[in-house]
């Protein structure tokens, strides 16, 4: 299926390469185009006047706008915040992913910013084949060795969100960074979205014979704020990635390392049907909670995580073959298909 090419064109092996010797993945997959169709120029993913960048208005002076930052358990999660309105958006929320900066006062409780305290981002240009070219301070190479993989896992993540980036080339003090300096991890191919975040695998998938799914499951620091965690999971190879990801939903995160289930253990699917820019689900009423409705964390979920791995733009989800059914959050209705929301885990401090 077309819309999962960025999913089969990843780099196994070097997933496997990071998993046993602690070598990062350097996908060059395509991240899927869930956003406004891409502008041309260098500068277009950068601009908030270019169509293809969407942001939402907090007040006159500040918009939304997504970075990834690490949580108290370690997790790399995006988290869409109120900064200030600025001409390069993406080079913004950079420089709002740097420790120490004013983005600190912005964080919820147990969040921490990854780039190394100091760090300038230079520049960010973008080349014509969606590369995005971010210039860093010599700071940046100050890092704690043990987050090497999520800083890059961050950059990347947060830069392709933009519909014109796929790919991300590093520099420092405008030359081309090789390879990272503490942990070796190789730069000679640009990051793509291709190589996951917060890798792990599944204990029925053998190295070598797997298919990476990207799953949201959701976490919680200790004011209650509810967030979604992206986990990409090695699972054993298969065509079929949009049943792979509902399937992956059911089973839930690793018990291990304190992520909480989105959907129940019974929960049954009935039918997976994509067509054209649409994916159907047809969940049956085991789906339901106690009180009959359909639990909101649940249903997003399976947007974000359908959406990340297939391409599709819109999910419709069904219950027993119909539209019409209750979920616990009465604002969003259900009856008619949901695109991927254009912020995730967004705060109100």
């Amino acid at each position: 299926m077309k819309h999962q090419h960025w999913i089969r064109s990843a780099a196994i092996a070097g997933v496997i390469a990071l998993l046993t010797t602690g070598c990062s993945v350097l996908g060059t997959g395509k991240k899927a185009d869930i956003d406004a169709p891409p502008t041309t120029g260098a500068e277009a993913d950068v601009k908030t006047t270019s169509a293809a960048v969407t942001i939402d208005m907090i007040d006159d002076n500040s918009s939304q706008m997504t970075v990834y930052v690490k949580d108290a358990k370690g997790f790399v999660a995006p988290l869409s915040l109120g900064l200030p309105k600025s001409v390069s958006v993406a080079k913004t929320t950079l420089e709002y992913m740097v420790d120490g900066g004013p983005v600190a006062s912005l964080l919820p409780s147990g969040f921490e910013a990854l780039l190394p305290k100091g760090t300038k981002v230079i520049s960010l240009n973008v080349t014509s084949d969606k590369r995005a070219i971010v210039d860093f301070s010599k700071e940046f190479l100050t890092y704690d060795q043990q987050n090497e993989r999520k800083i890059l896992e961050a950059i990347t993540w947060n830069l392709t969100n933009f519909p014109t980036v796929e790919k991300v080339q590093l520099r420092v003090d405008g030359k081309d960074l090789k390879e990272m300096p503490k942990g070796k991890t190789p730069l000679d191919t640009p990051l793509a979205r291709s190589m996951g975040i917060n890798l792990e695998k599944a204990e029925d998938a053998e190295f070598g014979q797997s298919t990476p799914v990207t799953l949201y499951f959701l976490n919680q620091n200790d004011q209650n704020y509810k967030y979604y965690v992206p986990v990409t999971r090695l699972v054993k190879r298969t065509d079929n990635v949009a049943k792979a990801v509902v399937d992956q939903l059911i089973k839930g995160p690793d018990q291990k390392k304190g992520l909480a289930s989105v959907l129940n253990a019974a929960t049954e699917v009935k039918s997976i049907n994509p067509a054209d820019a649409l994916i159907t689900v047809d969940f049956s009423n085991k789906l339901l909670g106690a009180d009959q409705k359909a639990p909101e964390d649940a249903l997003k979920s399976v947007i974000l995580s359908l959406t990340e791995n297939t391409g599709f733009k819109q999910v419709q989800i069904k219950v027993d073959g119909a539209v019409k059914f209750t979920s616990s959050d009465s604002t969003q209705n259900y009856t008619k298909p949901v695109a991927r929301p254009a912020h995730i885990n967004p705060t109100k401090l």
